[in-house]
């Protein structure tokens, strides 16, 4: 694929609307350097992730009433936490970390964005770091922390089509970069897309077109989109982020945000979402094997995703979306081994609006405390300024 072709596909991909809001299409990566030490990296997890699958509470005596197919916990296959939770199959790359208190987790967590349940509308949020949607053209919470630090320079520019990440978009120069597969398409993206466009006839085209491009290097396929898309799956796009990632932060970079996407799991949700926990389980390694000796040990990773899903499994195998959501933490410079939060239980009587996990603190909290502690910047510029209108709580002392 030419590099104009490209851009003629994510520039026409950028009108598409909300359906992209949960795209495996886009993965910009954006850069700042800073006059601090420690390296932060913030992943947006588009799609909204199944927390209750990716570290599930099997010890609550409710949990398999509301899972069939999904059902997890040792005897299920997967691995032991702490005698009450245990971890997905596919994040077993990640129990040396856990095991080394490099990793861990903060269950019942939500923005303030409640009931509508829109990817495009809940990333905004997420993003925004705000406690309301905010209309027109705004700035990232990440973005807003650079703003207050002074002796931030930008790094040298990366950038393919679109630019920064929402989380990084304000005033702060930051430089964007983007790897050359980012329009590999997983089999679980294959079927939203497909079935998302059904009733879209402009963006049915931009998708086949997209397949097309990206399928530049294979054998040329007739006609149905999903044989295209199936064509170009490629894979390793996360390593290869991971590896770009790893060599800025290990030079000038001290922050870095991108996105992992491929979380929403309505059917048949143990084959999408093993897919991406491996790919977010690869990631985290990556980084790690990368980020050696004393960068790895000053490194913070904070992975976000726009809610939760609901506490049943729906009657195709997946879960909806929800309000309650997971944070993954990871790194040297975290204290893990631990799962953060409240557990608010899962009897009928305990779920929010009697079909999801009752959100217990704010998201944006254990960003704040781990900014806190990685840039040094107060508490009220974190609650006035960065996350307006957030009540940061007390400090749960997730960074070492």
């Amino acid at each position: 694929m030419t590099d104009l072709s490209r851009r003629f596909f994510l520039t026409r991909s950028a009108v598409l609307g909300c359906s992209l809001a949960a795209s495996p299409l886009l993965t910009p990566v954006t850069f700042a350097a800073a006059p601090w030490d420690t390296r932060l990296i913030v992943i947006i997890l588009r799609g909204a992730m199944d927390g209750l699958d990716a570290v599930q509470p099997y010890g609550d005596p409710h949990y398999k009433g509301l899972r069939s197919s999904l059902a997890g916990g040792p005897l299920n296959g997967a691995l032991d936490l702490d005698g009450f939770f245990s971890l997905h199959p596919a994040l077993g790359p990640l129990l040396p970390m856990w095991q080394a208190g490099e990793l861990g987790f903060a269950h019942a967590v939500s923005t303030p964005y409640r009931d509508k349940r829109s990817h495009f509308d809940g990333q905004d949020v997420l993003e925004a770091g705000t406690d309301t949607l905010q209309g027109g053209v705004r700035d990232g919470w990440l973005n807003r922390m650079l703003q207050e630090v002074p002796g931030v320079a930008a790094d040298t520019a990366y950038a393919i089509g679109l630019g920064e990440m929402p989380v990084l978009k304000g005033k702060a120069a930051v430089a964007n970069w983007a790897p050359d597969s980012s329009l590999a398409l997983s089999p679980q993206a294959e079927r939203l897309l497909a079935m998302i466009s059904e009733s879209d006839p402009a963006m049915h085209a931009a998708l086949a077109e997209a397949a097309l491009l990206s399928a530049a290097d294979a054998p040329m396929m007739a006609g149905d989109m999903a044989r295209d898309m199936q064509a170009v799956r490629k894979g390793n796009e996360h390593q290869k982020i991971a590896e770009f990632a790893a060599k800025r932060l290990r030079q000038d970079a001290r922050v870095a945000s991108f996105s992992l996407n491929g979380w929403d799991t309505h059917r048949a949700q143990q084959r999408g979402i093993t897919a991406a926990l491996g790919d977010l389980a690869e990631t985290l390694v990556h980084l790690k094997q990368e980020l050696t000796g004393p960068v790895w040990n000053k490194t913070a990773v904070v992975a976000m995703t726009e809610f939760g899903r609901t506490a049943r499994e729906n009657g195709t195998k997946g879960t909806d979306h929800g309000t309650g959501g997971l944070v993954v933490m990871a790194g040297g410079a975290i204290r893990g081994g631990k799962i953060y939060g409240d557990w608010p239980g899962l009897e009928s009587s305990d779920l929010y609006e009697g079909r999801d996990l009752m959100p217990t603190r704010d998201v944006r909290a254990y960003a704040a405390w781990i900014m806190q502690a990685v840039t040094g910047l107060d508490i009220s510029t974190l609650e006035r300024v960065v996350f307006p209108g957030l009540d940061m709580g007390s400090n749960p002392g997730i960074v070492l």
